[in-house]
């Protein structure tokens, strides 16, 4: 069995940096920056399911009147709930005895290997909660993170938070369809993304942030003059490269490998109805450590629980090819 003292180190050293993990995660992300940028992070301190209240409709009493005209006192049905389902997430730390007391002797040694698999595990767990933000949620049996995928889908509807879109239309997303040749002709793309721009604006609600993949942004990068290309931090999101669109920032989130984000979409967001939902004790830290009952190791489990969650899929919209 490995020594009290070493795993401890594993476990000491976790707690210390589940926060600073925590805001990697969210700085690794263009969305969960932008989320996080914006006071969208809400940690959830429990419950069977993460419940977002939504106003679905106006109150149905108003009416103008005369004199001693009685007055609409019917009940008005104007809220409802989305509940989405918690989504836990795992990484473990482990090591050996033959690798803590025979082939890293020495204490340094020791400290040298478990923090090199400390910061692998951070970093797997920052690079599949990221991947997790964009997926449509079917990822390990439906275990996965429902993403934007879920929340903004192609087709522009689907049981989210466990409302039917196709029962209650008001629940549904916007959506382009299948563009041809977007993520390559300036031309369509500029267009189409006016069309979602204008599809997505209600009154003072407007979309506050697109993100997109290499190709589109590309595409839309090479549309603009270089006085257009000119946008600050303070308008787009720190730590990522963004550009402008009307008044909203678009913001590139890919890299050599990919972000998550789905080939060949750019998302059109009004951040002010996204969340980030951490369960507030359960947000990237580690469980005590676990001993193997029938081998000379142990295992420290990094865990996390949360979802990504919606309070209005109108406002939201989804170019793609």
């Amino acid at each position: 069995m490995a020594s009290p003292n070493l795993t401890e180190i594993v476990t000491t050293t976790l707690r210390h940096r589940s926060g600073e993990l925590a805001d990697n995660v969210s700085q690794s992300n263009a969305l969960l920056a932008a989320l996080n940028q914006r006071g969208r992070v809400r940690p959830v301190g429990g419950g069977r399911t993460i419940v977002e209240e939504l106003e679905y409709a106006e109150n149905s009493t108003f009416q103008y009147y005369s004199g001693y005209e009685a007055l609409d006192v019917s009940p008005s049905d104007v809220f409802t709930a989305a509940e989405f389902d918690w989504k836990q997430a795992a990484v473990n730390v482990t090591a050996s005895g033959l690798e803590t007391r025979i082939q890293n002797a020495s204490r340094e040694a020791v400290i040298n290997l478990l923090e090199k698999r400390i910061q692998n595990a951070e970093k797997t767990m920052a690079n599949n909660i990221s991947e997790g933000i964009y997926s449509d949620g079917t990822g390990t049996g439906g275990k996965q993170i429902g993403g934007l995928q879920s929340l903004v889908a192609d087709a522009g509807t689907g049981t989210v938070g466990g409302i039917n879109s196709t029962t209650y239309t008001f629940w549904k997303n916007q959506t382009s369809g299948d563009v041809a040749s977007a993520d390559t002709d300036a031309t369509i793309l500029a267009n189409e993304m006016r069309q979602m721009w204008l599809e997505c604006t209600r009154g003072m609600d407007k979309p506050n942030l697109i993100v997109t993949g290499k190709a589109m942004f590309d595409t839309f990068w090479e549309s603009l003059t270089d006085i257009q290309r000119i946008t600050t931090a303070e308008e787009g999101v720190r730590g990522f490269r963004s550009l402008s669109f009307v008044d909203s920032p678009v913001i590139y989130d890919g890299g050599p490998h990919g972000g998550g984000i789905a080939t060949n979409h750019m998302y059109f967001l009004n951040t002010d109805y996204l969340y980030w939902r951490p369960h507030s004790g359960t947000n990237m830290v580690p469980l005590d450590r676990r001993d193997s009952l029938n081998q000379d190791a142990f295992v420290v489990p990094l865990v996390f629980a949360g979802n990504l969650t919606c309070s209005n899929r109108s406002l939201q919209g989804v170019v793609y090819t």
